[in-house]
């Protein structure tokens, strides 16, 4: 089930290697009684409409309407969503997703008087009710729609845009049923065997030592893409200017600032995220220029920026091996963490495999309710994949522990912070790795491994970060979004990233085109300020003592109780300094001359 060249339909995969939905539902029918719910729970909490104000009794009870309409919601939406992610050919669970989100978006047309009638509350008596004992579960809520008073709209205007809500995800529907189930990018002959090629074994063929591979598997894979091109820039340029129309609608002043507000990011930390990494390229230039060295390159292409630079190490890992590699790597924070994300990866947290139509790469989504579940697509012959669980696993014991110290209605914590549990998962699994390596060759792979993960998670996804931000800034600018003005602005920042080492193709734009992240707009840059924090905050862990260890737990704990900024501050990282940044740029430029001693 682990090799590459088995993808079997999802009903073929076995039961043990998929999640356990059951969790959230026993079957299909317990997940219609409660999305059945969702229109009566939605009138109970409408009822309200006008009386907010009589009292601290009655908005209280309000409150635990809205708590229960909330929760049913949730897991409405939750289980249609796994479901459609395991197999998005999947008719039936496609239209799962489609109702659910066809009856959120009645619901919150019914409830658009809610958040403006809170607000109309004067703010003197409603943070007076806000400390009565009662109210302790919701308290943290309240703040949080105080905080979006500026930007709340009146109860016809939001309205409005509740209706709206459900075309607006139209884009993003579009293109991942385009890429993940309609596109067909054939095969690739290696040994003599025709594999599969997919967005998941995508990464083997571009790992691969033979350069002809990663040539052919290159040009078949943006072949397709280029064949859709126009479609694929349309997709994103309607992403787009939906972002726009909503945080014009509300009066942002732009659609990053929009993205940021809510989780009281400042601006500052976005740009000086950009500013930082460009004012350490010279160090990445360094690295492609050792990499085209190492490898005996006259020109470095495109598929050559994943090959690996220590040829003479293979890996075969299974997805049990991995685990325990797992259990080990993360003892510096405990049994009761080692011990809990062990057993869910073997038992019914993980979707392991891939399967035909599973939407590819892995992601975390966890619930008040079920498990926090995982999707992989676990591949035993790359090291990476390890890395990925662990990144997974991170976001998980995240969820799990926010779910375990928070009351429902402030216990979802940001993306801000989410990439902040992950990559530190992932540094504490290569430094173990690293100590316990079998020889110099696997040494030097592993740090050749870490230098290309911190530049994909640091560079790579800045590079993403601007991208987004330029492309949102042309469009409020006035400069509508055709293919050939997102390609050439990609390719842009292509040349600046990758420097002057680099021999690019005409079709190596099209990687913008690609990016599932790009329909959560303003997403990525979260992967840059994590890794930026967890490395400041593994090293502060494993060289520290208990108190280190415990502040990080309050962190994990903390849930949606506090705003990322200052939940970080409490883990002890200060992410409105360009500290934490410059520190982990300095570890990569320290990789780099690491590297060119040894190879």
């Amino acid at each position: 089930m682990s090799n590459t060249h088995e993808i079997l339909e999802r009903k073929d995969v076995p039961q043990e290697y998929k999640w356990d939905l059951t969790q959230i539902y026993k079957n299909d029918d317990e997940w219609k009684a409660d999305l059945d719910s969702i229109i009566p729970l939605t009138e109970k909490l409408a009822s309200f409409k006008g009386k907010l104000s009589q009292g601290a009794d009655t908005l209280l009870e309000a409150l635990k309407a809205d708590e229960a309409l909330s929760r049913v919601t949730e897991n409405v939406f939750h289980y249609a969503s796994l479901l459609s992610s395991a197999d998005q050919g999947d008719s039936s669970a496609q239209e799962k997703e489609n109702l659910a989100m066809m009856t959120y978006t009645q619901s919150q047309s019914m409830l658009s008087f809610y958040t403006p009638e809170i607000l109309s509350i004067p703010d003197e008596k409603i943070n007076q009710w806000c400390q009565l004992p009662e109210f302790a579960d919701y308290k943290v809520y309240i703040q949080k729609i105080l905080h979006a008073k500026p930007y709340i709209l009146s109860e016809k205007e939001e309205r409005i845009l509740a209706l709206q809500s459900e075309s607006g995800q139209t884009a993003d529907r579009a293109f991942s049923l385009l890429t993940d189930v309609d596109m067909d990018f054939g095969s690739i002959d290696v040994n003599g065997t025709p594999k599969p090629l997919t967005h998941s074994t995508w990464s083997s063929f571009q790992e691969n030592e033979d350069r002809s591979i990663r040539e052919k598997s290159y040009r078949q894979f943006y072949g397709v893409f280029k064949n859709h091109a126009n479609t694929l820039a349309a997709l994103y340029a309607g992403s787009v200017n939906n972002d726009i129309f909503v945080s014009r609608a509300r009066g942002y002043p732009s659609a990053v600032e929009a993205a940021l507000y809510g989780n009281k990011v400042p601006l500052s930390v976005y740009k000086n995220l950009v500013e930082t990494v460009h004012k350490n390229l010279p160090a990445l230039h360094r690295y492609y220029g050792l990499r085209k060295k190492v490898l005996g390159l006259d020109e470095l292409r495109h598929w050559d920026v994943h090959a690996p630079l220590v040829k003479s190490v293979k890996s075969e890992i299974s997805y049990e091996e991995s685990v325990e590699i797992i259990r080990g790597a993360l003892s510096p924070l405990g049994t009761e963490y080692t011990d809990t994300l062990c057993s869910g990866l073997l038992g019914g947290w993980a979707d392991r495999y891939e399967n035909k139509g599973k939407r590819s790469g892995a992601f975390s989504s966890g619930a008040y309710r079920g498990y926090p579940y995982i999707l992989l697509n676990y591949k035993s012959d790359s090291i990476r994949d390890v890395y990925t669980m662990a990144h997974e696993g991170g976001h998980s014991m995240h969820s799990w522990y926010s779910v375990h110290n928070n009351p429902f209605m402030c216990y979802d914590y940001t993306i801000f912070e989410a990439e902040v549990a992950s990559t530190f998962n992932e540094e504490l699994v290569f430094e173990y790795m690293l100590k316990n390596a079998e020889s110099e060759d696997k040494k030097k792979y592993l740090l050749s491994m870490r230098a290309g993960d911190i530049l994909s998670t640091l560079h790579r996804q800045t590079m993403f970060a601007e991208f987004e931000l330029k492309a949102h800034e042309l469009v409020e600018q006035g400069q509508p979004l055709s293919t050939e003005v997102l390609r050439s602005t990609y390719r842009e920042l292509l040349e600046l990233y990758f420097g002057p080492q680099m021999v690019f193709e005409e079709e190596s734009d099209l990687e913008g085109l690609r990016i599932p992240h790009f329909y959560n707009a303003f997403y990525v840059y979260k992967y840059a300020t994590g890794i930026s924090a967890s490395l400041a905050l593994a090293k502060r862990v494993t060289q520290g003592g208990k108190d280190e260890r415990e502040d990080y737990f309050k962190f994990l704990k903390s849930g949606g109780s506090r705003y990322p900024i200052e939940s970080l501050r409490v883990a002890g990282v200060d992410m409105e300094s360009t500290k934490p940044v410059q520190d982990a740029l300095d570890t990569f430029a320290s990789l780099v001359d690491e590297l060119e001693k040894l190879l």
